[in-house]
């Protein structure tokens, strides 16, 4: 690991989980989202991957994977999960949900168990760069190590 970065429970998931990884660090830009992360990295914003918290009309939180170039169509979310509603947690809400402050959000190690959704043609890439759990730090993994942890649930909600 590089000097310096301390190892987040994303981390340490990937690595029980025998995850071959990269950790690739970058300058976190306030609101910079993965249009920044992706400047930073010279990689496509499309294989950046946002982890985003919402919640159903009942208040159950639940994570959606969603390439960085897209955004998450909640109707087409709703339809999908047979309910009226889905809205994003506040970012108090989702620290509280997951561990993990917003911008610095990872799938992996949760506070607590949450369902995945994940946008059904992130599947169909071979690398893809996560939030490794720290603002300023992505992962690249194979998608195919990220669909054997999560058991994400596909979806095609993306606009």
């Amino acid at each position: 690991m590089s000097k310096g970065i301390s190892a987040t429970p994303a981390v340490r998931i990937l690595k029980e989980q025998k995850v071959s990884f990269t950790l690739n660090p970058y300058r976190y830009e306030e609101k910079g989202g993965t249009a920044s992360a992706a400047k930073a990295l010279n990689v496509k914003e499309h294989t950046v991957i946002k982890t985003l918290v919402m919640e159903t009309d009942a208040k159950e939180p639940f994570l959606v994977l969603m390439h960085g170039n897209r955004k998450v169509s909640v109707k087409a979310l709703a339809a999908s999960l047979k309910i009226k509603n889905v809205a994003p947690c506040t970012p108090e809400k989702a620290h509280k949900h997951t561990g993990y402050f917003v911008g610095g959000i990872s799938p992996f190690g949760t506070r607590r168990p949450l369902r995945i959704y994940m946008e059904a043609s992130i599947a169909f890439l071979e690398k893809i760069y996560i939030n490794a759990g720290k603002r300023g730090l992505l992962v690249q993994i194979d998608v195919k190590d990220l669909i054997r942890i999560l058991s994400p649930i596909l979806v095609n909600v993306s606009i």
